[in-house]
């Protein structure tokens, strides 16, 4: 029975062990984009290249530096020769006659400041090649975060790094990249040195001068050629860069929910604080009524009552308004005060839906809220100077 309740336990225990390693599993591989189907916005964007985090291929980088260091190469090369030629004839002559010990610092000397003459063109070419290739890609940005130290990249991502560099739509591409390149670089040497090995065969009867200028203008026409390709290559694979890294910047509908509520604030918020604002000038109703200068009807479900002074308004205002009971009470003050009732359905709920309280009357109901007044100006005489510049709305 002992055995037996072993066997029991280490089976459990055996099928518990590779059920955690199967959930293991599926949260490594299962899909990082499940759900993202909205376009990055400008502000994930702009985050993003703050960050370091930009489109861009290192083989342009690459292909770009080789072609003109290649071709700088062709236009220098005849005088880095003969200056190399120069340097090292002075230093076999010289060498029988300075002292190894006591002259090595001249000699050393001597040695940097003619090698660094004659590799610093190709040097700075790189170096602007190297910079050219990046600006191209990502215009100018200089940031130094991506080099700050993180403790979250020293934990290794396993399923990430697995589903990234293996299987991967990516992993593939760059596969095929590599042996892509691999196979052109071979076959630009093959036809190269192919077409010229009559010639390369019949080198040992040349001198060597004239051997290693032919054999270094076959390594070049090879550089060149294989660049010019590569950076043909290079072009491709940023295009599709930049198609991945948009693709792994999308969003989530939440996800944009939220960035619209970090800057336009919450809906929820921004109707609750209309309503308390809403709430305020309607205590204030009792106040603004009266010194509207005409309440616009439905007539019983809507009243908005519109306050003008051309002396220092530019725009007539909405000062109250209100449906149903509060329509009916704007009503009552305004007919305490004096103040002009016109109905007018379609204005006065047009009016009502599309004008808060506070706000200036919208372009659109410029010319109706002109003959409106216009009217009020002909029935009450006392308002008639007051709308002298009405034409000005």
């Amino acid at each position: 029975m002992t055995g037996q309740s072993s066997e029991l336990d280490l089976g459990c225990l055996l099928e518990t062990r590779l059920a955690d390693i199967s959930l293991i599993h599926l949260q490594w591989f299962a899909p990082e984009d499940e759900g993202k189907t909205e376009e990055p916005t400008e502000y994930r964007l702009r985050k993003e290249r703050e960050e370091g985090r930009v489109a861009k291929s290192p083989d342009l980088v690459s292909a770009l530096g080789l072609l003109l260091t290649a071709l700088a190469l062709v236009v220098l090369g005849p005088w880095m020769f003969s200056g190399l030629r120069s340097m090292t004839g002075w230093f076999l002559t010289v060498s029988t006659e300075l002292d190894p010990v006591s002259d090595a610092g001249p000699i050393a000397m001597a040695f940097f400041s003619n090698f660094s003459q004659i590799v610093l063109p190709l040097a700075i070419v790189a170096l602007i090649a190297g910079i050219a290739g990046n600006i191209l890609q990502t215009g100018f940005l200089f940031t130094t975060k991506p080099i700050k130290p993180d403790l979250k990249r020293v934990v290794p991502q396993f399923g990430q790094y697995f589903k990234r560099t293996l299987f991967s739509l990516e992993a593939l591409f760059n596969l095929a990249k590599s042996l892509f390149k691999v196979a052109i670089v071979a076959l630009v040497a093959y036809l190269n040195i192919a077409g010229e090995f009559p010639k390369l065969a019949r080198l040992y009867s040349s001198s060597i001068w004239n051997s290693s200028v032919y054999i270094s203008k076959i390594v070049l026409r090879i550089i060149i050629e294989s660049a010019v390709l590569m950076l043909v290559i290079a072009i491709i694979d940023f295009i599709y860069q930049k198609r991945m890294y948009k693709k792994r910047l999308k969003m989530t509908k939440q996800e944009v929910k939220e960035e619209h509520k970090m800057f336009e604030g919450d809906p929820l918020l921004k109707a609750r604080l209309r309503d308390k604002m809403r709430e305020i000038l309607s205590k204030n109703m009792a106040a603004n009524v009266p010194k509207a200068d005409v309440v616009v009807t439905n007539p019983t479900h809507f009243a908005v009552a519109i306050e003008f002074d051309p002396a220092t308004m530019a725009v007539p205002t909405v000062n109250a308004k209100g449906a149903d009971e509060m329509a009916l009470r704007i009503r009552e003050i305004a007919r305490q005060a004096g103040v002009p009732i016109i109905e007018n359905k379609p204005l006065a709920r047009a009016l009502y839906r599309d004008v808060e309280i506070g706000e200036t009357i919208p372009e659109s109901y410029y010319e109706a809220i002109s003959m409106l007044l216009a009217h009020v100006a002909k029935i009450d005489a006392r308002l008639a100077a007051k709308y002298a510049s009405m034409g000005s709305i």
